[in-house]
């Protein structure tokens, strides 16, 4: 554990200090948290919405951290849910096609003003054609860089079913971008 870490776990665990080691806290995961949520919401204004609840949830919650695992493992196991609740809530608000094609454009609008090719946009498309287990898998594998282990901790599942289903999320992308590259 880091020394950060058990900083902020002794701030958090003490109610005079609670509001400063939240903001601590928030300093330390904010950017990872945000990135990792961003990947599996795509649109800007809801991954910070679920990353504002994430950290809501922590603060209320901290009491059953029983620091059997990393803060961070702890804190993206929240965020993941959180982002899985979100996904859902779009689910089923999403009746036609045509609010899948809204939330691409969105991620081409979101990336115009950069230097994103053609690769990137399509990568991007792949992945969020993935079912939402392989795209988890994917995004915390592929953009995390999670060793299995944690990711085990974080989803609760066994380390050869998250192996096979990053194996065939990536199988899955790479067919995508081939189907869909025009040279």
């Amino acid at each position: 554990m880091k020394i950060k870490d058990a900083e902020i776990i002794a701030m958090m665990s003490e109610e005079r200090s609670r509001e400063k080691g939240l903001r601590t806290l928030m300093d330390a995961y904010q950017s990872r948290l945000y990135w990792h949520i961003r990947r599996l919401i795509v649109d800007h204004d809801l991954a910070q919405d679920v990353l504002q609840e994430t950290f809501i949830k922590t603060y209320q919650n901290f009491h059953q951290f029983k620091q059997d695992s990393q803060l961070y493992t702890w804190l993206y196991r929240i965020a993941t849910n959180e982002a899985l609740q979100q996904l859902n809530k779009m689910k089923k608000m999403q009746k036609t096609d045509e609010d899948a094609d809204y939330y691409m454009q969105n991620l081409v609008a979101d990336n115009a003003g950069t230097d994103a090719d053609e690769i990137q946009l399509l990568l991007q498309r792949a992945i969020q054609s993935l079912p939402e287990k392989q795209r988890l898998v994917f995004t915390m594998r592929y953009y995390d860089d999670l060793p299995y282990e944690e990711m085990s901790k974080i989803l609760d599942m066994s380390v050869g079913t998250l192996k096979t289903n990053y194996h065939y999320a990536k199988q899955k992308i790479e067919d995508y971008i081939k189907e869909n590259y025009e040279e």
